[in-house]
This record gives structure tokens, C-alpha cells and sequence, in this order.
């Protein structure tokens, strides 16, 4: 296994403390995105997995929409610390959406019925895949980014803003933009209790 691709999943973090700044242009952006969904592998290859990018304005519009959704149901003497979760959200210079199109899985149901139960399992796996592979890879470039569950709190409104389809299901957002401060220190569990090996 490369020495670079082992690097770069170590490499790998939750980024709180993200700028406006965009160390690659917008058109490299989308390339990472494009690569990441072509080649992220789905079960049955049923490439259920899809994306919306937004970027500027769009960007700080999501988190101004998450921003006031919690403010309804969040008690206002309480609400600091969540603007300010969302504020940090916001500083960054965009955020992926990931989704999965629940048409493609209820087709492959039908399709082979004596797995129906599995595809929707199957279908969060490839999207859980598919984060990683986007996450890593902009850290790769230079750029910091966490993932984020405000979801199904924010799929309306999402939906109706950027005309997202109905049958898309919102499964998980990323935050991203140049670090402006390193994550902490991460421990880790001794692994002989965590792998098994028999030869």
C-alpha cells in the first residue's frame, strides 16, 4: 500500500477553526468531488450517491437557514454556545451535502428482491465511503473540514432553496475551509483489542 494514501488517511481530522480562504481554486473543488463520486464503489455499483456543492454566498446561506432552524427549538438562554457552532460552520469557504437517491435504491430493490432489506444499509455504507473519500481528499489539498448531522431538521428548507430532488435524502454535510488552528491531540485505543488476527 503507498506510503502517500496511508499518510494521507492518517493526515486525516475534524477542523473547527476554518477561513474564507481557498488554498485550491473553485474548478479543483468540484474535480476532487467529481473524482470522489465517480470512483467511491456503491453496492451492486448502483451509484445512489449524490452531491450538491455550495460555495460563497450559497455556503453561509445553509448555515444562516441551520442557524435560525435551531434557534426555534433551542432555548434562547441556552442559544450561545449553537451561534457560535454555526458562526465557526460559516467561516469556512464552503460546504459539501451529501445525499443518496432513494429512487435508485427502491429500483435496485425491485430489482433484486432477495436483498431489498440490504440496500438501504448498503446505500449509507457507500455514502459513509463516499465522505471519507471527499474528507480526505481535501485535506490532501490543503484544506480543513469536519462533518456535520443537521439533517433531518434542515432538509426542507434545504431542499426548497437549492431545488434539491424529492427522492434525494440528506445524509451528511462538510464544512470546509484553510485551517486556522490545528486539532488537538488524538488518542487511541491499543489496537490488539480492536484487531484479530489468524494465520
Amino acid at each position: 500500500m503507498g506510503s502517500d494514501f496511508l499518510s494521507a488517511v492518517k493526515n486525516r481530522r475534524s477542523y473547527y477553526a476554518i477561513s474564507k480562504e481557498g488554498p485550491i481554486s473553485d474548478q479543483q473543488i468540484q474535480e476532487v468531488i467529481n473524482h470522489a463520486v465517480q470512483h467511491t464503489p456503491s453496492a451492486f455499483n448502483s451509484q445512489s450517491a449524490r452531491v450538491v456543492l455550495l460555495l460563497g454566498q450559497q455556503h453561509d446561506k445553509l448555515w444562516d437557514i441551520t442557524k435560525e432552524t435551531l434557534r426555534k427549538i433551542v432555548d434562547a438562554d441556552k442559544f450561545g454556545p449553537t451561534e457560535e457552532k454555526m458562526n465557526s460552520f460559516r467561516s469556512g469557504y464552503g460546504t459539501v451535502l451529501f445525499y443518496e437517491d432513494q429512487s435508485v435504491i427502491e429500483n435496485m430493490q425491485n430489482q433484486f428482491a432477495l436483498y431489498k432489506e440490504n440496500f438501504p444499509i448498503w446505500s449509507q455504507q457507500s455514502s459513509g465511503m463516499l465522505q471519507f473519500v471527499v474528507w480526505t481528499a481535501l485535506e490532501d489539498a490543503g484544506l480543513g473540514a469536519s462533518l456535520q448531522h443537521y439533517n433531518p431538521l434542515i432538509d426542507a428548507e434545504v431542499a426548497q432553496t437549492w431545488n434539491v430532488p424529492s427522492t434525494w435524502k440528506l445524509i451528511a454535510q462538510m464544512p470546509f475551509g484553510k485551517p486556522t488552528a490545528q486539532p488537538g491531540e488524538k488518542s487511541f485505543q491499543p489496537l490488539d483489542e480492536r484487531v484479530k488476527v489468524y494465520s
